[in-house]
This record gives C-alpha cells, structure tokens and sequence, in this order.
C-alpha cells in the first residue's frame, strides 16, 4: 500500500479503521475478508478523507459500542442491539420521521426492544446531524422564579423551545418537542405525537396515596445526546436505547435533591421522622418509592429490570465476556446500584476503566444564539 497523499491525520484515521475492521471481522467469523476490506478503506480515506461502512459493520460497530460502554449495567445483553440505518436521512423531517419510528418500534407496546439509529456521521464536507435533546422523551421544567415546574434539569432546553414558539401546559410531566439540527442551519422543533409517546402513572403496591401524588414516567429512556464512534467514523446523531432499571427512576430522577425531589413529601405522607437524617427517613422513603416504579411498570406492562436482577445479569456478561477471551472494562461508580448497592457483587468488585471503541461518548451540548 502506498499512503494516501494525505498527512498524519488521515495515516491516523486508518489506522483507527484497520484496527476496526480486524476485531470485526474476527468477531463475525470473516477473518480472510478482512484484507481486502482494509484497502477498500485505505483507497477510500486517500481519495475522500473517510470512509463508508457496510451493513454489516454498522450494526456489529454499535453493538461493540454498547459492550465498550463502561457505565452501563445492561450489557449481558449487548448483541440483540437492534441497529436502524438512516444515513441516507438528510432533512430534519426525515430524521423526525425516523425518530418517531424508533420510538413505537423501541416501545414495541411495552415490550421494550433495544435500538439504536444512525443517522449521517460528521465527515468533511457533509452536514452534521445533531439532536439537541438528552433523550428523545424527556419532560419540560419550567423556572418561574419562585420555583420550577417539571424537570430542573430540562429548565434551558425548555426556555429554548419556548422561545422557538412551543408552549407547554406549564405541568410537571409535559414532553418537550424534539430539536433538530443538520449542519448550520436553524434547529427546528416537533412534537412527537401523543401515540407513540407511553408513560407509566405511579402507584404504590401497599399505599393507595401514592397514586394520589400524580407521579408518572416515560416508559423508555431514549438516550440522544452521545456520539457514537465506529473505527474512527463519528455518528453525532444515534440516539439508542435499552430498558430501564427501576433505581434510575426511583432512586435518581424522582428524588435526586436537584431533580423532582420527591423523597420529603413521601416521608410525610409514610408518617416517618423527617427532621433528621439519624432517624433514616430517607432509606426507608427511597425503598418505597423503587417499589412503587417497578410495581407500576410490571403492572402496565412495560419492561423494566430491578437493580438486583440487572447486577445479577451483568455478572453473567463479565463471564461471558471471560468466555470470549476478552476483559470488562467499567465505571463502578456507575455501576454500583444507588439503591442496596452493597448487596450486589459490583460492590465488592474493581474495574479497569480503560476507554475501549466503538464507544458512545457525551458530545458538548449546543449552545442557542
């Protein structure tokens, strides 16, 4: 091979893909198709600066993105990722389109399926997609000056979309419309229609108040604010989703002191001391709550896994994984449960943190003229 009359960065960007291509090619039992495939992408980061990838490469790419993911407690079941390919989807309508898609496809009526779609990566001369949203479903918060209204961490989405001409109903579990952008033109904003878009009302197994309180959730957590990176290819759209754990609900969006914050009225209403920590209100009024969110998924039929079930699969991937002949990288602090976490074997575990790709990564959040 004779290098591309190009300079370090593009030698840089092959040998990101060659690594690539061997360990895919290796995994999908196609080991002899891996040389000519690496031409094919030497010729075409000489001529183009980038390259494409197969079908086949997509979908395995982002499945070893999700194993790579060092923060997720779910990937014992990382190659059933089902992988939608919208990189011929161009406008904000279509890529609107497809996200409405993934959505009822996803949701799959309570039997949750885990997803990703990709849409066009950021190459050099093509426009780049972005979602502005941290999840494709998430709800509204409204600061009013006295107090916010819904989600505190959704409070400069929201003043965005209002100031776009969106008005939500000022409630605590309004949905935000989807932001979109492709390339530098104006982000523009939908609604996703009310149809594909399920939540879950909460009630509690033993305490009829509980529903009282008017709680409720998306039923899927449509991560969208990551990139996602194949062989030195960025996807900065492929918004991606699995299930939830019960504690992400119960035990950090509802409670977590800058969210909804709701462990205070939950200890009053269960009668317990609230004037001290010693007394233990707060473990005692958490527990309820986790109780409460998988109680109401099991009871809407919506699939949701408990942190003790998760951990328990999450060891059956570390042996898998040793099985396969490759080591687990991962954050314990992410993986550790919030809830009980001592109880589980992540607990008494440690974790090379080592940053492997394919991978998601956090990209910068967009910023409003």
């Amino acid at each position: 091979m004779h290098a591309p009359q190009s300079d370090y960065g593009r030698l840089e960007r092959f040998e990101t893909a060659k690594r690539f291509v061997r360990q895919c090619y290796d995994e999908l039992d196609r080991p002899d198709d891996a040389d000519s495939r690496i031409e094919e992408v030497w010729r075409a980061i000489g001529r183009r600066d980038h390259y494409d990838h197969t079908a086949a490469e997509l979908e395995h790419g982002a499945r070893m993105a999700w194993r790579n993911s060092n923060r997720c407690i779910g990937r014992h079941f990382w190659d059933s990722l089902e992988v939608l390919d919208y990189r011929d989807a161009t406008t904000a309508e279509g890529i609107f389109d497809a996200l409405c898609h993934h959505v009822e496809y996803a949701t799959n009526d309570g039997n949750v399926r885990p997803v990703v779609s990709v849409f066009p990566p950021a190459v050099s001369g093509d426009p780049r997609v972005r979602i502005w949203n941290y999840q494709l479903i998430r709800y509204a918060g409204y600061d009013t000056g006295d107090r916010i209204i819904g989600d505190p961490d959704s409070v400069a989405l929201t003043e965005y979309c209002l100031s776009r001409g969106w008005d939500g109903n000022r409630t605590d579990f309004d949905v935000l419309p989807l932001v979109i952008q492709v390339g530098d033109s104006e982000p523009e904003l939908f609604e996703l229609p009310d149809a594909i878009v399920r939540e879950v009302p909460l009630a509690h197994p033993d305490y009829d108040w509980f529903a009282d309180l008017g709680l409720r959730w998306y039923a899927v957590p449509f991560i969208s604010n990551m990139t996602l990176e194949i062989g030195g290819i960025r996807y900065t759209a492929a918004p991606f989703n699995g299930w939830y754990m019960g504690t992400e609900i119960g035990a950090r969006n509802l409670t977590d002191t800058d969210r909804y914050d709701i462990l205070p009225t939950v200890g009053d209403r269960l009668g317990l001391d609230t004037t001290a920590d010693r007394t233990l209100w707060k473990e005692r009024a958490l527990t309820e709550v986790n109780r409460a969110v998988v109680h109401s998924y099991d009871e809407a039929g919506v699939r949701i896994v408990d942190h003790h079930t998760a951990t328990d699969q999450f060891e059956r991937f570390e042996r898998a994984e040793a099985d396969a002949g490759r080591t687990v990288t991962g954050d314990w602090s992410w993986l550790v449960p919030p809830v009980s976490g001592a109880t589980t074997h992540v607990f008494r575990s440690s974790y090379d943190e080592t940053v492997r790709t394919p991978n998601f990564f956090y990209r910068d959040e967009p910023v409003a003229d």
